[in-house]
């Protein structure tokens, strides 16, 4: 007779890696001010955060969680549709929108549920998801529910390939329903999604677009993401956010025309059967906008920290891929040598994020690296110099490679 729990004693790879002390993922941290960290007793340069702004630790954005904690307590006990609604949400519902440039918009209680609940409520039978290989799995898994729950199907096609977006388009039926989902900024990759061309390539087949702009948001076009970069706010349907990276708290929104935030609102299961987002979370992400807004110097200083790293990277000669935002990766394709890498990083006085598959495909492996604008300039040379010295130790950069290079 089969024991379902067979397969949780036969999963050995992650305890093969604890014994080595080698195991890179679920470490603690003890402290952080953002961009550093103490890890194992002792401090580390954080360039492994999301927290693209530094905004996490600015005393408004604490000040004013703070103060909703006092007023409305640590949550709101219910769903959205019942008890949990304070005004904080309406107003963060209103405020979004008008940071995308859209006509509504709704807060979910985190990113990974904004992408379920509004892809397996719009996504029916005869319909079509139509994916970026590279979409974020969040994008994915809300493909797969509205697969399981209405046999709506799913096309995927190759990274910013724009022949491959046609060539999926092309093949579904002209009387079908699609969705065309991109990430603005790819997580991983850290390259922008062409957007123009895809937004005329999908309403040459009449597909509705929508773009998630977790790590856009805060980033491009003075923060307010993507579509702005591009000028093309009006033609994407619908904006996704999160408020995990540069909004400094937790949570997600989507944005577009009201009547179609008024029907995900009333369809999303993820929406409509979680407890809503705590009054100090949301009050926190309506301080970051306030300051995103009234302070751009923020996110210009992300961009010169961002170039200053990728120069220092290119003089060093680690392969970055595509990257032309705050998100760099260090391709090193080897799942072993990455781990490798990380730990001697950490070693060094750096924190990274390693990443394997299943999080990149086969022989992708990476360290992440991105950057804030809190970082200072002494940050970074002693990021940059750590990558250089474990550089040298793993070659993992040419032997003549050095900071010094003209």
């Amino acid at each position: 007779m089969k024991d379902i729990f067979d397969k949780t004693r036969s999963f050995t790879r992650a305890k093969e890696a604890m014994a080595l002390g080698l195991y890179p993922f679920f470490q603690p941290l003890a402290d952080s001010d953002a961009t550093t960290a103490i890890f194992k007793g002792k401090q580390v340069v954080m360039i492994g955060s999301n927290n693209y702004l530094g905004l996490t630790t600015h005393p408004k954005v604490k000040q004013a969680s703070i103060e909703a904690v006092e007023k409305f307590g640590t949550s709101c006990t219910g769903s959205r549709f019942l008890n949990g609604t304070l005004e904080f949400h309406l107003e963060l519902d209103r405020r979004l929108a008008r940071f995308v440039g859209k006509e509504a918009a709704i807060v979910f209680s985190t990113g990974y549920q904004t992408n379920v609940g509004t892809i397996s409520a719009l996504v029916q039978r005869g319909d079509f998801a139509i994916l970026d290989k590279d979409d974020h799995a969040s994008i994915v898994d809300g493909c797969f529910l509205a697969r399981g729950m209405s046999q709506a199907d799913m096309r995927r096609f190759n990274h910013n390939d724009l022949d491959s977006l046609e060539a999926a388009l092309s093949r579904l039926p002209e009387d079908s329903g699609k969705l065309v989902i991109v990430d603005g900024v790819y997580s991983m990759a850290g390259d922008i999604a062409p957007l123009p061309e895809i937004v005329e390539i999908s309403k040459k087949y009449g597909a509705r677009i929508m773009v998630d702009d977790a790590h856009s948001i805060g980033v491009l076009a003075d923060g307010h993401g993507t579509a702005a970069h591009f000028g093309l706010t009006d033609e994407v349907d619908l904006i996704m956010g999160t408020f995990s990276k540069s909004l400094a708290s937790i949570g997600g929104f989507i944005a577009g025309d009201a009547d179609t935030i008024h029907y995900i609102q009333h369809h999303a299961r993820s929406f409509a059967f979680s407890a809503s987002l705590p009054a100090g979370n949301a009050a926190a992400v309506l301080a970051a906008l306030d300051i995103i807004e009234s302070e751009p110097e923020h996110v210009q200083r992300l961009w010169d920290n961002a170039e200053y790293m990728r120069a220092g990277l290119k003089r060093l000669g680690y392969d970055t891929g595509t990257s032309n935002t705050p998100v760099i990766p260090l391709f090193i394709r080897d799942d072993y040598r990455t781990v490798l890498a990380w730990h001697a990083l950490i070693e060094e006085g750096v924190y990274t994020n390693p990443v394997v598959a299943p999080g990149v495909p086969p022989n992708s492996a990476l360290l992440r690296t991105s950057y804030m604008a809190t970082h200072t300039t002494d940050h970074l040379d002693r990021a940059l110099r750590a990558l250089e010295v474990v550089g040298h130790n793993l070659d993992l950069i040419p032997e003549t490679a050095s900071l010094e290079t003209a």
